[in-house]
């Protein structure tokens, strides 16, 4: 299984950004698909997990309120909308799969990654 991760770009504080995540290849009948994001300097912390029915979605108490998941099974498709985004939201975002449809928050649960793409909100 492949992730393909794009939608990041440079932002004022404030604006807003949707990042998408394509997954090819053979994939289980139902997954969870979650994001992940790391700072310069810091550990990965999850963002945001969706179950395959889509219902059930977790937030970080840091992102909650301004960030949405969503999905699209029929493209095998993942989303995080992002909204009045905060410099502190600076960090290279990851998709991940989590083939056991657990909608875990935590990164072990992830067996495949995408390649990351970079997120940067100026002040």
């Amino acid at each position: 299984v492949q992730l393909q991760a794009s939608g990041g770009g440079l932002v004022q504080a404030g604006g807003s950004l949707r990042l998408s995540c394509a997954a090819s290849g053979r994939t289980s009948r139902t997954y969870t698909m979650g994001w992940f994001r790391q700072a310069p300097g810091k550990d990965r912390e999850f963002v945001a997990t969706i179950r395959w029915s889509g219902s059930g979605d977790v937030y970080a108490d840091s992102v909650k309120g301004r960030f949405t998941i969503s999905r699209d099974n029929a493209k095998k498709a993942v989303y995080l909308q992002m909204n009045s985004l905060k410099p502190e939201d600076t960090a290279v975002y990851y998709c991940a799969l989590d083939p056991s449809n657990t909608g875990a928050r935590y990164s072990n649960y992830y067996r495949y990654w995408g390649q990351g793409t970079q997120v940067t909100v100026s002040s």
